[in-house]
């Protein structure tokens, strides 16, 4: 196991190697992230456990980059994998009071077993007035073999900062669904088919450093099936409170 987590910190230093020579003429950050457990979309990506992540960023002109390694400790909804790499570009361009947006991400997995890497697109408009930023976006992955047919994720987020106060809020709204061709991998992304998640957050942030708490949850059941919920990890998808510390440089 020690090896593999090796591995996925080589293939994000190499990613952000790749990346910061292209980018650093203009801007980019380095972000280190500790967190209760790694989640997306209301579903954790870490069985529940406490994970480590780091991210670069670069950009130049309208086009940006970003790789991102997590530590997943074989986890059981990515077919044991022991991290996952994910690579993004992206661009955006202001359309009157409206930011659009549109990204491509590739998500590499560590240690798995099986062939377990996707990618998908997507693309959101953001609005800004006074203190409260909105977002709402839609992600889509064709079908995969690896995630069992396609993924639809649709969202509207905000966050707001508390005048006179180091403090922000944050909620999200988002709806997974999505065709299948196979019931268990689909499983992955989707535990027991089409499902709403959602997250209220609250965040301090000084200088470079962030704490943040949040409250998130889904609708999926947790009624297990043997046989289809080999990835579905639902013990680890229902309400939970995450709690996370970042460091940006």
């Amino acid at each position: 196991m020690i090896r593999r987590v090796r591995l996925a910190g080589l293939l994000g230093a190499a990613s952000c190697g790749l990346i910061t020579p292209a980018f650093a003429q203009d801007a980019g950050s380095v972000t280190l992230e500790v967190m209760s457990e790694e989640e997306r979309r209301g579903l954790s990506w870490s069985e529940g456990r406490a994970a480590l992540a780091g991210d670069i960023r670069g950009s130049r002109g309208r086009l940006d980059a970003s790789a991102r390694a997590v530590t997943l400790r074989n986890s059981v909804r990515h077919g044991g994998a022991d991290a996952v790499v994910d690579l993004s570009v992206g661009t955006g361009w202001d359309l009157g009071a409206v930011r659009i947006r549109t990204d491509a991400t590739g998500h590499a997995f560590v240690g798995a077993r099986g062939r377990m890497d996707y990618v998908e697109a997507g693309v959101s408009a953001s609005y800004a007035y006074g203190p409260l930023y909105a977002t709402v976006g839609v992600i889509g992955a064709p079908s995969q073999r690896a995630i069992g047919g396609s993924n639809v994720h649709v969202y509207a987020n905000a966050n707001a900062g508390i005048p006179g106060t180091p403090f922000t809020i944050l909620t999200e709204l988002g709806h997974s669904s999505g065709s299948v061709s196979d019931p268990v991998r689909a499983e992955r992304l989707r535990p027991g088919g089409s499902y709403t998640n959602w997250r209220l957050g609250l965040e301090h942030r000084r200088d470079r450093l962030t704490i943040g708490v949040d409250y998130v949850g889904t609708d999926i059941s947790r009624t297990a099936n043997a046989t289809a919920d080999r990835f579905a990890d639902r013990r680890n998808a229902g309400d939970r409170i995450i709690g996370r510390v970042q460091v940006s440089f």
